[in-house]
């Protein structure tokens, strides 16, 4: 089977910098949903009309990745806020109830990347965001998509995608 929209892929890869630092490998297949949600654009468009054992290596600016890194998306809270314990590296889904900085995206995912006494600072910033990538990927299978897989414009694989990072996470999702 080709990959067209809609279907579902398996892939294996390894994500890395423009160094070669390993950021991200995924060693055991893992099904995508292709021409939804789950995959960066210009790795659906080097996927397009390909077949199990297509093996590809992308170069991605980042733009065609995750975005470049915008100092507006970061902000101080108070350390009040936040449920205890707290650690550099934890993520919340939008900024906690009562957080004082307008204008920040409530549907971002905020990292905590530095803690003080009476504050932490939030990275509304995907972890990848202004990197310059490289990406070696491998087609183990492709079949049709279900319709839920469909309406949903995903595959629900334990949340894993190519278009969300946890830093810290063994992969990306």
């Amino acid at each position: 089977m080709l990959i067209t929209h809609p279907c579902v892929v398996s892939l294996v890869w390894t994500l890395s910098d423009a160094q070669g630092q390993t950021l991200d490998e995924l060693s055991d297949p893992v099904e995508f949903f292709y021409g939804g949600d789950d995959l960066l654009p210009k790795l659906e468009e080097a996927l397009a009309d390909q077949s199990p054992g297509f093996e590809t290596e992308l170069h991605l600016e980042p733009e065609q990745g995750f975005g470049d890194y915008d100092p507006a998306l970061v902000c101080f809270e108070s350390r009040s806020l936040l449920p205890e314990p707290i650690e550099v590296g934890m993520q919340f889904d939008g900024l906690p109830e009562g957080a004082a900085t307008p204008g920040m995206p409530a549907q971002a995912i905020y990292t905590i990347t530095e803690i003080y006494p009476d504050h932490v600072v939030l990275d509304g910033n995907h972890p990848l965001a202004g990197i310059a990538l490289r990406l070696k990927v491998k087609v183990h299978a492709v079949r049709e998509a279900t319709e839920d897989e469909t309406a949903a414009r995903s595959v629900d694989e334990g949340a894993v995608s190519l278009l969300h990072a946890a830093p810290g996470s063994p992969h990306l999702h």
